[in-house]
């Protein structure tokens, strides 16, 4: 049978048996009205008074938005929220751009983010997590590091934070809290929040916020700034506004886990020879390091010595800053890498998502479909396949005609698990 996943801009229509398991998400349209729900929710916000009611005149408003990776529609939200605060000049507010450690974004990206209007009429930055001198310590963490936060966030007036919730990988999920950490945080903050010790807890994983230490991070370092107003939305496939959570910065993000996690954890009985997944498509799948996601979700079902297969467009390649390709160059196997990372005196920028990997290869076997060289997929120690159909086949032939199948047409936007 054919299916089709999220993959770039345009999908991926792939066959599969006839008997593989679909797995996706309860099915949730968009909102009728998105506008009207979000203005709604900014009157009428969960733990809070009215935004409008908080906001002065006089007041510096920092909005952070999180980077082009995500698919966070704030070329709606940002208009919206300044729509709703017509008593503040537009030269009152700064737009924070929460990169964590990934590369900035051009004019051009935030025009495709913000929309043209709002980067013609308002300040744009984005956060610059090695740039001590536009960052501010704001205390100390219990994990141990300084806590380093976006200096004109920390001094703005009026703070909000904006971003969608997702099942996320080891945070259990997105939105609320990560926006600030690790989105406008500084480097050696956001080495301690992944660090292999972090990153490799058991309960550090998909949809569990009860002691995540992860997550209980997160948390502390906003205690220390919190943000006075939270804006996050939920997303279906075609990347429509489900539902709408704003104002109390845990309580609202507490809600809005709840409701995804109920409409996107599926339980499946048990776990597959083979997992075909994406990463979410565009802009989620851009490069090899963000499909760590959707490898994620599908290992949660593949059985030991299984097969991934991830599609995952690429079109940011691997990305081509940061640490992520050298750290993989530095041992020949996923074993000797995560043994590497585990070393407590290893700590190198973009370990966590190669410790996230190697966690998965030295499970199972993966399969990345991209439009990547073959040479840039085997050296991150994958093995490219440039025909899913025909990779199936060859998978028919060590697992026999018995094989069990599952598809993820929609990567990380779909949780799945086994009770075990």
């Amino acid at each position: 049978m054919k299916t089709t996943l999220l993959y770039g801009k345009e999908g991926l229509t792939i066959n599969v048996p006839d008997d593989s398991v679909i797995v996706v998400p309860n099915n949730l349209e968009g909102l009728e009205n998105e506008e009207k729900a979000v203005i709604e929710a900014l009157r009428n916000p969960i733990g809070s008074k009215p935004l409008h009611e908080m906001v002065k005149e006089t007041d510096k408003v920092a909005i952070v938005i999180s980077d082009i990776t995500r698919p966070t529609p704030n070329h709606k939200l940002v208009p919206w929220l300044i729509k709703e605060l017509p008593h503040v000049p537009l030269n009152n507010f700064v737009i924070i751009n929460g990169t964590g450690t990934h590369r900035d974004q051009t004019r051009d990206e935030f025009v495709q983010m913000l929309g043209e209007w709002v980067v013609d009429n308002v300040r744009v930055i984005n956060n610059s997590c090695h740039d001590k001198e536009t960052l501010v310590n704001v205390g100390e963490s219990k994990f141990g590091c300084d806590i380093y936060l976006n200096k004109e966030y920390v001094e703005a007036d009026f703070r909000i934070v904006t971003g969608f919730i997702e099942p996320h990988f080891f945070a259990g999920f997105s939105g609320g809290p990560k926006g600030i950490m690790p989105g406008i945080a500084g480097i050696e903050t956001i080495m301690t929040f992944h660090n292999a010790r972090m990153i490799g807890d058991p309960l550090s994983t998909w949809g569990n916020m009860v002691n995540n230490p992860v997550q209980d991070m997160t948390r502390e370092v906003n205690s220390y700034c919190k943000p006075h107003f939270m804006l996050n939305v939920t997303l279906n496939k075609a990347k429509q506004i489900t539902n709408v959570f704003a104002g109390e910065l845990y309580e609202a993000h507490d809600e809005g886990c709840a409701y995804v996690k109920e409409h996107s954890m599926i339980k499946c009985d048990d776990r597959f020879d083979v997992v075909i997944t994406s990463n979410s498509g565009y802009p989620l799948d851009q490069n090899l390091y963000q499909a760590v996601k959707g490898m994620s979700a599908a290992h949660k079902i593949v059985k030991k010595g299984g097969t991934i297969i991830c599609a995952a467009e690429c079109s940011d390649g691997l990305p081509n800053h940061g640490n992520y390709a050298e750290i993989l160059r530095m041992r020949k196997t996923p074993q000797e890498i995560l043994d590497m990372i585990n070393d407590p005196e290893f700590k190198m920028f973009d370990q966590w998502q190669v410790q996230k990997q190697a966690v998965i290869q030295v499970w199972a076997d993966v399969f990345v479909y991209s439009t990547l060289s073959d040479e840039d997929v085997n050296n991150a120690m994958f093995t490219s396949t440039k025909d899913i159909d025909r990779t199936l086949e060859e998978l028919k032939e060590s697992y026999g005609e018995d094989m069990k199948v599952a598809v993820l047409p929609l990567g990380p936007l779909t949780i799945p698990y086994v009770e075990e």
